[in-house]
Formats: structure tokens, sequence, C-alpha cells
């Protein structure tokens, strides 16, 4: 009887031994994966989180809000009157410009102490006057440093000092389901905080006015809503991954999804701006297509990743790197670049003069080059072969005698080509007369540098298109 008991009592310790390794096994691999083999030999895996694995915002969200600002912009349209007689049409009179203002806001995130705020190029576009108001309430008139339209990136500045910071994060580091947080003031409703996943990276829209854009959006299902533009996309360590800057809908209120700027892009635009005043663009110089399926049985790849070269420019970094029409591009720097969207965000990184190596797929084989990256289009106001001065992107010429004559106005600037700068983001086509900059009449293209060096906000364009038709630009410098 007592042997009984006896190996009763073992066989209870023993079982609580190994109930008691199992749990300190499961306490020693919280946060890793374990396959269990049920008795009927079915299989499942079990998940063991730490406290620390479960989603919680507190630090993120207190420790981000106080540098998200909140943005009034003023802006003003100026209209003119049509003639009111025919007398004045016959005679050349213009109308009597009129001026309307509009308010909008958007948001914005503090990125040094001193005062320099990252936001988007579309909230302070054409704003006349910019104000800022801090999570304390605290209002500053704010100055506009640069825009890059192409990322819709742009830079403001207060006269403070001691301001809070959101410091930037790695945003190629995040991972799909990874949570994120949303900051911004949607419809006026200040510091508000939304909670989401990385949904996709590497997104693009359509861009159906042809303007030159570089997007490789992040992804989520944080809402996101009017006002929220310029706001933070901050990770859970507090770090700011992205800049929210668009959603699509149907409504114009969130439906689900929104996109944000990566911050590593964000970081190069904004310290390019508060560095050298522009934008230093690098330039590979090829055009792309995507690779599909059939394309990469074709070419015998591994996967439809990568980005197929179906022109490569002559005299280009890329043609001087050896990259050739068929190659497919699937890394720079070994930073893997699935389609073209990845590519354009890796180049966009860089400065003219910097080298990078490019993994390239050719007849079947990786290969490793090394390009070394060149800059856009002309510093602004240089003169080509041809007398044209660059113009943000454009040429300009004094415009020929017959052709104010046909359009019946005595002086103006004509825009002879158009590529990728402010005049393509402002929507201008060739053959435009600026007639008036700023409000001052020009007839040579010396007229439009000089009234552009005694700009400090944006410049204004009135002038005719080709059919005739009186027309309005503008964009900030």
């Amino acid at each position: 009887m007592k042997k009984v008991v006896l190996t009763v009592l073992l066989s209870a310790l023993a079982g609580g031994l190994v109930a008691f390794a199992v749990v300190k096994r499961a306490e020693n691999n919280t946060g890793r994966q374990e396959v269990v083999i049920s008795p009927d030999g079915g299989q499942f895996r079990t998940v063991n989180l730490e406290q620390t694995e479960y989603p919680d915002f507190t630090y993120a969200a207190e420790s981000a809000v106080d540098a998200v600002v909140y943005v009034k912009v003023t802006v003003k349209d100026v209209t003119r009157t049509a003639p009111s007689s025919i007398f004045d049409f016959f005679f050349g009179y213009e109308g009597t410009p009129q001026e309307r203002e509009r308010v909008g806001s958007g948001s914005g995130v503090i990125i040094r102490p001193d005062g320099y705020i990252v936001t988007n190029n579309h909230v302070v576009e054409g704003a006349s006057k910019i104000e800022v108001t801090l999570n304390n309430n605290k209002t500053y008139e704010a100055t506009l440093v640069g825009t890059d339209p192409a990322t819709d990136v742009a830079l403001i500045k207060v006269d403070a000092q001691g301001l809070p910071v959101i410091p930037f994060g790695n945003s190629d580091n995040l991972r799909l389901g990874e949570w994120v947080i949303a900051i911004g003031s949607p419809y006026d409703l200040r510091s508000t905080i939304t909670a989401g996943i990385v949904s996709a990276k590497g997104r693009s829209m359509p861009n159906y006015n042809g303007e030159f854009k570089i997007e490789s959006f992040i992804q989520t299902d944080a809402a996101v809503n009017p006002g929220n533009s310029g706001g933070a996309l901050v990770d859970k360590a507090g770090n700011l991954v992205g800049i929210n800057t668009a959603i699509v809908s149907q409504t114009g209120s969130y439906t689900g999804y929104s996109f944000a700027i990566p911050s590593n892009i964000v970081k190069k635009i904004a310290y390019d701006l508060i560095d050298f005043g522009s934008v230093k663009r690098a330039v590979l110089g090829v055009t792309m297509r995507p690779v599909d399926d059939k394309l990469a049985k074709e070419m015998k790849l591994s996967s439809p990743n990568g980005v197929y070269i179906v022109e490569v420019l002559k005299g280009s970094a890329a043609d001087e790197a050896g990259i050739k029409e068929g190659d497919v591009i699937v890394a720079i720097d070994s930073v893997k670049t699935a389609n073209a969207s990845e590519v354009q965000e890796q180049v966009n990184r860089f400065h003219p003069g910097d080298r990078a190596t490019m993994t390239v797929i050719r007849d079947g084989k990786e290969k490793v080059l090394e390009v070394t990256f060149k800059g856009t289009a002309a510093e602004n106001g240089s003169v080509d072969e041809d007398g044209g001065v660059a113009f943000y992107g454009a040429r300009i010429k004094e415009a020929p005698k017959e052709t104010l004559e046909r359009l019946g106005i005595r002086h103006g600037v004509e825009i002879v080509s158009v590529g990728p700068g402010k005049v393509m983001d402002a929507g201008v086509s060739e053959g435009f007369i600026m007639m008036y900059v700023n409000d001052q009449p020009v007839s040579k293209p010396q007229d439009v540098m000089d009234i552009i060096k005694k700009s400090k906000r944006a410049v204004f364009v009135e002038g005719m298109t080709p059919y005739g038709k009186v027309s309005y630009f503008g964009f900030g410098i």
C-alpha cells in the first residue's frame, strides 16, 4: 500500500515538474512561435507574446504630439475684370486686378528645435501668410523656406528656440503589418491621434496631369482626413517614419486607407532646403517599365521583381555606368527595388556627384555596376547654345514680334520648352507668353530673372496662352 501511495506521489511530482518546465519554457520563449503536434497527428502553432509586444501607443503619442503643429494659410487669389467696352478690348486694356482671400489649414512636424517645420507643398502652395499653432496654443508667423512639388514636401520656419521635435526614423525598416499612429488636425480637431498598420509600401498613385512626381508612399489604414496633410506618421518607438499627405476617396473623407511620404525622402528634401535653399536631385537617366510575370519568364528571371530598362539617355549617369537597354534593375546599394517607385525612392536620396552600386540582371546573370549620379536641369538663369534661359525647369526667350502681333499684345517672354521643375508642376505648356511677373511687365528673359532675384516668397505670372486666352500661374520659391 505504501508503495502504491509513493508511486502516486512521485507521478504527481513528476507531472508538476513537467508542467513547471513547460510553463518556464513558454515564458522563456515569449514572442516565439512553437509547433505543437496533437494526439491525432494534427499540427497547430502557438504564439506567446510579452506584454510589450501588444500594441501600446501611449509612449509614442505622448512623446510626439507636442511636435505636431496646426498650420493655417491665407491665399490671395488675383483676378482681372473683363474689359468694359469694345474700345478697352481693342486698345489693350487688360482689366483691373482684384484680390480675394482664401483660408486653408493643415498640419506640420517640427524637425529641429530652432523652428524648422516640415509640411506638404499643397498645404502652403501660393500662401501669402502662414501661421503655426503649437500644441500648447502658442502661435507664430512662419516663413516659407522652400518647397519640392515633385515629392509634395515643403519646409517652413518659425522664430523660436527649444521647440519639441520628433526624431527621424528609418522608413526602410518599416514592416508590413507594423503598427503606426497618425497625428494631425483633421477638420480643425487639433492634435488628433489615430492608429493603424502599414498596409503596403512603395505605392504610387495615377498621375493624370503629367506633372513630374516622385512617389513611393507608405500606405496605412490609420484614419486620415482633410487637415491631416503634413502631419506625422510615427512608429511605436516615437520616431517619424512618414508625412501624411493623401487619401483616395470619392467623398473627400477617409475611406479606409491613407498615404504618407517616407521619412527617408522627407529628411533628404528638408535638409537640402536648409543647406542649399533648393533640392539637389540626382538623376539616373533611364526610362523604366515594370517587370510582369510574362517578361520574367522571357528573361528567365527568378521572380517578377525589378524594373526593365526601356531606354538609356545618351550621356546620362546610367549610360556612363554601363547600364543598357534590356537590363533589369533589382537593387541599388544592396536595397532591393521591386518596382519603379522604389527605384525613384532610392535615387532620390542621392545628390549629384554621389556614387552608388546598381545591381542589374543581364542575359540571365547578375551584374553590379557603379554609377555616379548627375544633376537635373541647368541652374536657374543659365543660358544655353540657342539663347534660351533656364527658368525653373523650363526655357524662356524673348517673344518673337510676329507672335506678339498675332496675340495683340505689346510685350512678353515666351516659354519655349518645359521640363521637370516648378513651371511644369504649375501646369504650364510650351508657347505661353509671360507678360507680367509679380505685377511687373517683362519683355526679355533678363527682366524675369531680375524680378525673381528680388522675390522672397513666390512668383506670380500673368500672361497669355498660344491661343490668346489670358491665364495665370504661380509657385513658391
